[in-house]
């Protein structure tokens, strides 16, 4: 089992309220009942997120699309996003003295 699949097979899905689907492949290619169901979740676009009641019907059409879509659940969002944040903030800066070379006297 990879990666991937063991963390999909520890996500508590069923307990959470809402769900954050985003999804992480593209449309082309894919049959057309998929593309109808991402449509119905309103995914359009790669990378996009949106949030889901956790519904047994959502359910159903998140298992029809599993390998396009990423399941989380808002716990997971929050600190997946809080993370994000961490990494874009900003740092102090690279501060570098350029001092001018010691006079030498001589005579």
């Amino acid at each position: 089992m990879n990666a991937f699949k063991a963390f999909k097979a520890c996500v508590p899905v069923a307990w959470s309220p809402n769900l954050y689907i985003t999804l992480v492949r593209g449309i082309p290619g894919t049959r057309r009942l998929h593309r109808r169901t991402l449509e119905a979740l309103r995914l359009r676009k790669c990378n996009r997120t949106v949030m889901r009641w956790n519904t047994p019907t959502v359910r159903g059409m998140l298992q029809q699309v599993k390998r396009l879509v990423a399941i989380e659940t808002e716990e997971m969002y929050k600190a997946r996003k809080q993370k994000e944040v961490n990494h874009r903030a900003l740092r102090p800066p690279l501060v570098i003295k350029h001092l001018p070379p010691p006079a030498s006297h001589s005579s």
